[in-house]
């Protein structure tokens, strides 16, 4: 029902089809992928893979030298552990030192790998490194090519969703990924704040309401404090409630606890019992490891509905089979210490928020991992049963909420007016070191928090510096927010601030001081947007100086230009911050003119952990693009295989059917089946005998081969069946200008008879009947020689020439048609008055003339007069 309201409330058919403005949304889990595609006119949902499943899993793999995508690759992780690559987002980002590489490497049988970026990369069996963003890159890529297969068209456009709790690291990762993968990101949104979208599209609110969006994944645990309130389209009041404002106001998470650890306590649970039973280790074997790791999540979903369920796994290891039953006691009491961390964010999300649970409407349950008793059941305990709320689609609000987000944010389509405000959940300072005021002094380092845990996204803030010369500033986090992370996201080097000081105190400036813009994006990334010298001017004008004289004593008279309301303190080196709202301050008494600031160049370097650079991403494209080249040449390869093969197959099938039914038998000749049944066992021995070594010319040139001889055949068929509809054409042209030309000559007789003018003239009509004897005569001529013609020989006369001959009937037909009649001749308004009539009859009529005359002239020149008055009159006219 929800995606039926969707539908219908989105007007997307307002738009042309032909706008190229589709929007992709991907949801990208750990586990499993879900898309949707927005395309103008295209009904809204979420998109199905090749095998029309509504969710892709998270997987990327090799079969030898096959390509394999989501469930196909996951399967072959028994045969080939080492060439299935799932659970990437995992290591999204993360530094290879970190616990993020630890808890991967913990469940995974991949080789993973240290890149020169200091992340990671993994590694096939035949010795190929991929990086993550590379993986990652070519699941987008193929959710692409799914969409662009639907939409029937290229799409550019991708909005992701990111868990909330995403670092900037993390976040330049997914781009990178989003880049390499040939799509550009719309925008990044938090999981949460998509599902809060999706559950605020089917619904109004007349009140301000707050509820918990718990989403509990394969990976992890978060919960979003959400506020959805009403306002007015125009944002300033509450009245009219024709727009949806929805408001993060804290989230909380746990990175590790999620489906992912359950699999994994459930695999342990399997890996001890076939240790204990058989007296053997498994750990090391990864071929053994991966296939324990798909059956529990197998088991995990079946105990999830199930008090118990048995776990089979052919060929285990050393040619053992096993097979062994789990109950959900039991497994709840392997995960026991877990139990206590289900619903610790929801607590971490309300404290962040400021709100208690009394204010909470409700607790939305979203997320693959919400289907499993213990989860259920600590969320329970912790916010009680009445507040549990399972009103969205578990697994498809997040990107469904992600894809009218999208929507929102472009022009091509008109979705339901809901605004946005999310939060960092990160404290993010700025520090540079102080100038030295004397020399060989220690240098120190200044720390400003500008962006505190909670900051709304999309805000800007400016910073005040009076330095004279160049430095430096570094943008980060202010503590360490795992072990192994970084704390530094960027280094600033402003250039250029002695030149510009220098010009802007020559033009008359006082107090020069220099501005930075640091922003924190919608989409959650910390950045120094630009930088400026800036100073005050002393305005010398008369009314300046006036303003000056009466303005003294009265401080709060003059108000001062934003960019003047930050004032450092009084440490030349100290920043002051404000946001980029509107700010006045203690106006002085000498009045000042803004002027035109200078600005300055900023050269950003990622010292830490950098994202990928543009020559980086550039050749991961290029890899990524080899490799779809070589994907297609296999592919082409492949299709013109199975073409020649069953085209071949085909013809014996015909050659062997000798009904005298047959068309086949009916259009061909006994030696032409003869050169044909030749020409095909040749083609089967060849393709025996070469198939697997030729190339894609090898096989078009076989198949052009047979198609060569059996073309005349195929050719007598096809146009044995359209004879009879093209002859009908013919005929019917023949018809109509027939009947044309006989009404056309008697209307012309009749008009020559009338004294009026015709609208055919005799050459017309008698060319127009020489063009139709001579289209009656050939297609009479050429149909009787057709009849003699048998089925199985050429025919004489091509339906294409029927065709073409009727057509140049048809136009000659058409031109007469269209031809406009000439105009009547206008009759004389006024007579010669006759010579024999009276003097009094002369007076009379000649003042009824006089008099209409006058009229005229009048009427004219009141036109006149009227339209040199209306200036817009000669323009209607």
């Amino acid at each position: 029902m929800t995606r039926l309201w969707l539908v219908l409330c989105l007007w997307l058919s307002l738009w042309s089809e032909s706008v190229l403005g589709s929007i992709l949304a991907i949801d990208y889990g750990a586990d499993f992928i879900k898309a949707s595609l927005m395309k103008p006119g295209q009904p809204f949902d979420v998109l199905l893979n090749r095998d029309s499943k509504r969710k892709i899993q998270s997987t990327v793999g090799w079969k030898q030298k096959d390509r394999l995508f989501g469930q196909d690759a996951a399967n072959i992780a028994g045969r080939f552990p080492l060439d299935s690559f799932s659970h990437l987002k995992i290591l999204q980002g993360a530094p290879y030192e970190s616990d993020a590489v630890s808890f991967y490497t913990a469940i995974s049988s991949a080789d993973t790998v240290k890149t020169e970026r200091g992340t990671v990369a993994l590694r096939r069996s035949d010795g190929t490194e991929w990086s993550v963003e590379e993986l990652i890159a070519m699941q987008f890529a193929y959710v692409r090519d799914l969409a662009e297969s639907t939409a029937g068209e290229k799409i550019y456009d991708v909005i992701v969703t990111v868990p909330p709790y995403y670092t900037q690291y993390e976040r330049d990762a997914v781009v990178d990924a989003i880049e390499i993968s040939g799509l550009r990101t719309l925008a990044l949104i938090n999981d949460g704040t998509a599902v809060a979208v999706n559950y605020a599209m089917t619904r109004t609110f007349s009140e301000p309401e707050y509820h918990v969006i718990y989403d509990a994944g394969a990976s992890s645990i978060r919960a979003t404090v959400v506020e959805f309130a009403p306002v007015a389209s125009d944002g300033k009041s509450k009245a009219g409630k024709d727009a949806t404002q929805i408001t993060v106001h804290g989230v909380g998470f746990d990175r590790y606890t999620g489906g992912t650890e359950l699999d994994a306590r459930l695999r342990n649970m399997m890996l001890a019992d076939f240790e204990k039973r058989y007296k053997r280790s498994i750990s090391q074997d990864k071929r053994a490891m991966a296939k324990l790791w798909k059956e529990a999540g197998r088991v995990k979903a079946v105990l999830s509905a199930n008090s118990e369920a048995q776990a089979t796994i052919e060929s285990l290891a050393y040619d053992l089979d096993y097979k062994a039953k789990f109950t959900r006691a039991e497994f709840e009491t392997e995960a026991r210490d877990l139990k206590h961390r289900f619903a610790v964010p929801i607590q971490e999300a309300l404290a962040r928020s400021g709100r208690k649970l009394d204010d909470i409407t409700s607790v939305i349950m979203t997320g693959g991992a919400t289907r499993t008793p213990m989860i259920q059941d600590a969320v329970k305990a912790a916010v009680g049963a009445n507040k549990l709320a399972y009103n969205v689609n578990a697994d498809e609000a997040a990107v469904l909420g992600a894809a009218l987000h999208g929507a929102s944010l472009s022009r091509q389509f008109r979705t339901k007016d809901i605004r946005i405000t999310d939060i960092g959940p990160y404290d993010i300072h700025i520090s540079y070191q102080a100038e030295s005021k004397q020399p060989g002094a220690r240098p120190r380092t200044i720390n400003s928090l500008v962006f505190p845990s909670g900051s709304k996204t999309g805000t800007k803030k400016t910073l005040t510096f009076k330095r004279q010369d160049d430095f430096k500033v570094k943008l980060g986090y202010k503590v360490p927010l795992l072990r192994g992370w970084p704390t530094d996201i960027l280094e600033a080097e402003i250039q250029g601030v002695a030149e510009a000081i220098k010009n802007i105190t020559e033009a008359g400036a006082t107090d020069p001081v220099v501005k930075a813009t640091v922003m924190l994006s919608e989409s959650g990334f910390a950045s120094i947007r630009d930088a400026i010298v800036t100073g005050e001017f002393k305005d010398e004008s008369i009314a300046g100086k006036l303003k000056d004289f009466f303005g003294k004593g009265s401080p709060s008279s003059a108000p001062v230009d934003e960019t003047t309301a930050d004032v450092g303190s009084a440490e030349d080196d100290t920043a002051s911050t404000s946001t980029s709202s509107s700010l006045a301050t203690e106006a002085t008494t000498t009045v000042f003119t803004k002027k035109e600031p200078i600005n300055l160049e900023i050269d950003v370097k990622f010292s830490s952990l950098p994202p990928l650079s543009v020559t980086e991403k550039r050749a991961g494209r290029e890899k990524l693009k080899a490799i779809d080249a070589e994907e297609g040449a296999k592919r082409r390869r492949e299709e013109a295989r199975n073409t020649l093969e069953g085209y071949i197959y085909k013809l014996r099938d015909l050659l062997a059917d000798e009904s005298s039914d047959s068309p086949f038998m009916k259009c061909s000749q006994s030696s032409e089946r003869k050169r044909l049944a030749e020409k095909v066992d040749e083609a089967y021995a060849w393709l025996q005998e070469h198939g697997d070594d030729a190339d894609t010319i090898q096989y078009i040139d076989q198949r052009s081969a047979l198609e060569s001889l059996e073309r005349p055949i195929v050719h007598r068929y096809k146009e044995i069946e359209e004879f009879p509809q093209a002859l009908n054409n013919s005929q019917m042209w023949n018809w109509s200008s027939r009947m044309f030309l006989t009404e056309a000559r008697l209307n012309t007789t009749k008009e020559l008879e009338a004294g009026l003018p015709t609208k055919y003239t005799k050459e017309e009509l008698d060319e127009f009947e020489k063009v139709l004897k001579d289209h009656e005569s050939w297609l009479n001529e050429w149909v009787e020689k057709q009849k003699k013609v048998k089925m199985n020989e050429d025919p004489v006369i091509l339906s294409s020439e029927m065709r073409a001959r009727a057509k140049v009937l048809e136009n000659h037909l058409q031109k007469l048609y269209k031809k406009r009649p000439p105009k009547a001749p206008k009759k004389s308004s006024s007579s010669s008055a006759s010579t024999s009539s009276s003097s009094s009859s002369e007076s009379t009529t000649g003042s009824a003339e006089g008099t209409a005359s006058a009229s005229a002239s009048a009427s004219s020149a009141s036109d006149t007069a009227s339209s040199s008055q209306d200036p817009h009159r000669h323009e209607e006219l």
